[in-house]
């Protein structure tokens, strides 16, 4: 039986819980996972850290959208990083590229460099690469331990094929995190395809409204106004792992 790793990405101190009492071996810290996931505050770090007792790998992600830029915007990602190391994070998350689709091989070193002995994950970026192949060759280049990657499709279904030539590529250089769109119900078929050890997802369920007023005291210039909001059960931390280790 293969050893699997499982890490939980987490947006709310309830999460890095869930996390932490599930069995998940580190998690990833970020905000605004409707973007795509963005920096965390100071204090959700901080908390993370003092109450989950796992790895808390931070992501170092300035705004939504591209992964290319402008200098005042790396400005910002090097701060963070440095506030990031001070706090005590274990690792960050990052990913940047050229306006042509590659890596950005100079600035990600840079952070890998400013991150120390810190593991250095290259996210999501990685899949809006012009070529996955070089795109991996260039983030061995850079020094980050892994990358984590859907196989450059939509989901870790639909790229599962390429997740499997991407492990078999990396040949132990470079761990391969599996993630994006990883569901209880596509994780086994997901972990047999691919071969791949380590995996990430959010296992993100709508929580019951537990507001009692039905009608919003916002005022009405504020626009769109949702009471919804996402949690994470610890038993559904526990069904994935179970799930990726007997595949």
């Amino acid at each position: 039986m293969r050893k699997i790793v499982f890490e939980l990405c987490a947006d709310s101190i309830d999460a890095c819980l869930a996390a932490r009492d599930g069995g998940a071996d580190r998690i990833e810290l970020c905000s605004a996972l409707s973007e795509g996931g963005l920096t965390p505050s100071h204090g959700l770090i901080r908390e993370a850290l003092q109450r989950s007792g796992l790895p808390v790998h931070v992501l170092l992600r300035p705004r939504g959208g591209d992964f290319v830029y402008t200098h005042a915007e790396f400005d910002v990602m090097r701060e963070d990083l440095t506030h990031m190391r001070r706090l005590g994070a274990n690792g960050v998350v990052l990913g940047v590229l050229r306006a042509d689709g590659t890596v950005d091989v100079e600035r990600t070193r840079e952070l890998v460099a400013m991150a120390g002995p810190l593991d250095v994950t290259f996210n999501r970026a990685f899949d809006h690469s012009a070529s996955l192949e070089q795109a991996l060759e260039d983030v061995i280049a850079t020094g980050c331990r892994r990358v984590l990657t859907s196989g450059g499709k939509r989901d870790v279904v639909s790229g599962a094929k390429s997740l499997a030539r991407l492990v078999n590529q990396a040949a132990g250089r470079i761990e391969i995190a599996v993630g994006g769109g990883l569901r209880l119900k596509n994780a086994a078929s997901v972990a047999r395809t691919t071969g791949a050890r380590h995996f990430h997802g959010s296992l993100r369920r709508v929580a019951a409204n537990s507001t009692r007023h039905e009608e919003s005291c916002m005022p009405d210039d504020v626009g769109p106004f949702t009471q919804s909001r996402f949690v994470v059960e610890t038993s559904d931390v526990r069904s994935m792992i179970e799930h990726l280790t007997n595949a």
